[in-house]
C-alpha cells in the first residue's frame, strides 16, 4: 500500500486509537487510560498506520523475558483487505528481531471464532500452541499462537 506511512505511536495517539478501540472491540475496548499506558508504556512497541494523515490501523506488543507478545491489532473496517495489518506485524517482527537480545517468539491469543485473524497470523508463520477454554466474554477460546524469532527454530 504506497499511501500508508507507519510510524510509533506516541500520546498524540490516544484519542484515535480510542475510536478506533470502541469501533473494533465494543464493550472489550481499551479504557483512554489502558491505550494511553500500552501506547506509552515501557516495553512496547506501538505502532500506528496512518493513510493521508488519519490513523486507520494501529499493533502494540509487549517484551516479556525471551518472547514478545502480541497485544492488539487494529484495522478500521474501511481500510480492512489492504495489507495494514500485514505491514504493521512485518514492522513489529523486524523490530523484535533487530534487539540487541532478540526474543525466542512472538505469541498471541485470538478468538477460536475469529477464522479471519486466525487465517492472517496462520499465513504470517504462527502456529497453534494452546487453548484456554471459555476465555473470552463470549466464552469462546482463545487459541494461543507462536511465531519463532530465532532462526532455524520450528514450532
Amino acid at each position: 500500500m504506497s499511501d500508508l506511512q507507519v510510524r510509533p505511536a506516541d500520546v498524540a495517539d490516544v484519542g484515535a486509537v480510542v475510536m478506533l478501540e470502541e469501533k473494533l472491540f465494543g464493550v472489550d475496548a481499551w479504557s483512554v487510560e489502558s491505550v494511553e499506558e500500552e501506547l506509552t508504556g515501557a516495553g512496547r512497541l506501538a505502532l500506528v498506520g496512518c493513510v493521508d494523515h488519519e490513523v486507520v490501523a494501529y499493533l502494540v506488543t509487549m517484551e516479556a523475558g525471551d518472547v514478545v507478545d502480541l497485544l492488539r491489532v487494529g484495522v478500521d473496517p474501511a481500510w480492512r483487505r489492504c495489507g495494514i495489518a500485514g505491514v504493521l506485524l512485518d514492522v513489529a517482527v523486524e523490530h523484535a528481531q533487530g534487539a540487541a537480545v532478540p526474543p525466542d517468539a512472538m505469541l498471541l491469543e485470538v478468538s477460536a471464532l475469529n477464522e479471519g485473524a486466525r487465517a492472517f497470523y496462520q499465513a504470517a508463520g504462527f502456529g497453534e500452541i494452546s487453548r484456554r477454554p471459555g476465555y473470552y466474554r463470549d466464552d469462546s477460546d482463545a487459541v494461543v499462537l507462536r511465531l519463532p524469532l530465532t532462526a532455524g527454530e520450528d514450532l
